[in-house]
């Protein structure tokens, strides 16, 4: 059996190891255009992390980590598709590895008008607590779609939680209009972005 204080040698150790990763592969220096449509003088493509082999287990422990650090109790774990599929799944992998069950699932940016004419896919999250993440954020647009979604399918939202905060506004638009807390991995000032 591991002890805490070994679980908490362990996660340090993930989180550094994430960081390098995250410096190494996912920063792209130059101007481009953000989802939100704003314009940035670089670009974190944290899908070179979440589905990079060695990383993506990473991220699984780091969240996993940052939601039991803050006190979240969650069941589900996931968000908007498709910058969140794969954290969600790195999330229930890194539960699992811990004995905890967690499900994963995604959530479409708009209810399908076929088949189950579902916006949540995966195991219910009705009557569950659930996690919300999302890779980074910028205007906190896609984490809010996939809150309102979770909640129309009867889930309780306890938290959002990114890799990767750009430190924009994202945060306090989510806690003001969610009322939930909302949490990051990393600080763009961790990634040398300040």
């Amino acid at each position: 059996m591991t002890s805490p204080s070994e679980t908490a040698v362990d996660a340090a150790a993930a989180r550094a190891r994430l960081l390098e990763l995250i410096k190494e592969l996912a920063v792209v220096r130059g101007k481009v255009i953000l989802s939100s449509g704003a314009e940035a003088d670089y670009y974190i493509d944290l899908r070179r992390i979440t589905l990079h082999h060695e990383a993506s287990k990473l991220v699984g422990q780091v969240m996993l980590a940052l939601a039991d650090d803050a006190g979240i109790d969650f069941e589900c774990a996931g968000g908007l598709t498709m910058g969140a599929d794969p954290v969600g799944t790195a999330v229930m992998h890194a539960a699992a590895d811990a004995g905890r069950a967690v499900d994963a699932f995604v959530v479409r940016k708009a209810q399908k008008s076929y088949g189950m004419g579902r916006q949540v896919e995966g195991p219910s999250v009705e009557g569950r607590k659930v996690l919300v993440l999302e890779d980074t954020s910028t205007t906190g647009g896609s984490a809010l779609t996939a809150v309102e979604g979770v909640r129309n399918a009867g889930g309780n939202v306890v938290a959002v939680a990114v890799i990767v905060d750009r430190d924009t506004g994202a945060k306090e638009k989510i806690e003001a209009e969610t009322g939930v807390p909302y949490l990051f991995a990393f600080s763009k000032d961790e990634l040398g972005l300040s």
